[in-house]
């Protein structure tokens, strides 16, 4: 996989599509433990376990977990060096940071996934996207199934003068005309025009598409009967962009979930998470024996020898 080519498009349009992007070394590890986070679409249409299905039903975000994740496989994908050499080239930096994971579920008929263009600006940065090389962030999507335009393909809308001459507000545009909106946050008029330059982004399992927070586009609703999608949703930034932030991991980092993945990984994944990296000033005698009481199971031997 060419990735400075993939750098260029994902510049240029604000996305890009990497049909089997990743590795089935991967791929099919967290492919065998999905049923453990959601149900089968076949056993989720066929009312195997109502109790579990109801978490879906009603609100299109219902079907969304957040990292740590109950399958260690899963929890590898967003540190494996695909994703990682992927982030680090879009971004123009080893020196990145994970600041979001999550994982979704969607099953035909159980909500309206159908959402209105927009950007995701609101939620990834307390600022505004800043198209400055050194202050970018990623998005990325990973396919956990196969997505069709039928299996509810994101769509995405290329970069262009159009896109580039839009203000930081209104940030949803609605295809026709919205109801009053009065903190501006949604175009009025409506902007079809949007939608006629918007491209599905479909691929098999292991595709990834890397797109940015400024970029256009929305999900859209599921039509193949009884059908599902799974997928990933995870963000990387430089480390220096401290504004941009989803997720705070000491929040979630006494899960066990959190203990598994940990004692596991190694310090360049680790380091994603905030982790310091071996030889930084933060490791002392003292703290190198807090995190090995912590972690009982990690390896402390990469940053005793820096010490």
């Amino acid at each position: 996989m060419d990735l400075d080519a993939a750098r260029e498009s994902w510049v240029e349009d604000g996305f890009v599509i990497l049909p089997g992007y990743l590795p089935t070394d991967d791929l099919a590890p967290a492919l065998a433990e999905l049923e453990v986070m959601f149900p089968s679409a076949k056993d989720f249409h066929a009312g195997v376990d109502p109790d579990r299905n109801a978490r879906y039903v009603g609100d299109e975000f219902n079907g969304i977990d957040s990292y740590p994740f109950a399958s260690l496989a899963l929890n590898r994908i967003p540190v494996s060096d695909a994703l990682v050499s992927l982030a680090a080239t879009l971004l123009g930096s080893r020196d990145i940071r994970l600041y979001s994971a999550e994982a979704w579920a969607k099953y035909e008929g159980a909500a309206d996934y159908d959402q209105d263009l927009h950007r995701d600006y609101l939620n990834h940065t307390i600022l505004a996207p800043s198209n400055a090389p050194a202050f970018r962030q990623v998005e990325v999507f990973v396919f956990l199934s196969d997505v069709t335009v039928e299996l509810g393909a994101p769509r995405m809308v290329p970069r262009s003068s159009v896109t580039d001459d839009l203000p930081a507000k209104p940030n949803f545009f609605p295809r026709t005309d919205p109801a009053d909106d009065d903190e501006g946050f949604v175009a009025s008029p409506g902007r079809p025009d949007l939608y006629e330059t918007e491209i599905p982004a479909t691929g098999p399992a292991g595709t990834v598409v890397a797109f940015q927070p400024q970029t256009v586009h929305r999900g859209s609703g599921i039509t193949e009967p009884r059908g599902s999608r799974f997928t990933m949703h995870l963000n990387y930034r430089p480390t220096a962009a401290e504004w941009a932030h989803r997720h705070a991991w000491a929040d979630r980092s006494h899960d066990p979930h959190w203990y598994r993945f940990v004692e596991q990984a190694t310090p360049r994944q680790l380091e994603l998470f905030g982790f310091p990296a071996p030889g930084h000033p933060y490791w002392t005698s003292e703290t190198l024996t807090g995190v090995a009481q912590r972690y009982p199971s990690l390896d402390m031997t990469p940053w005793e020898q820096a010490l």
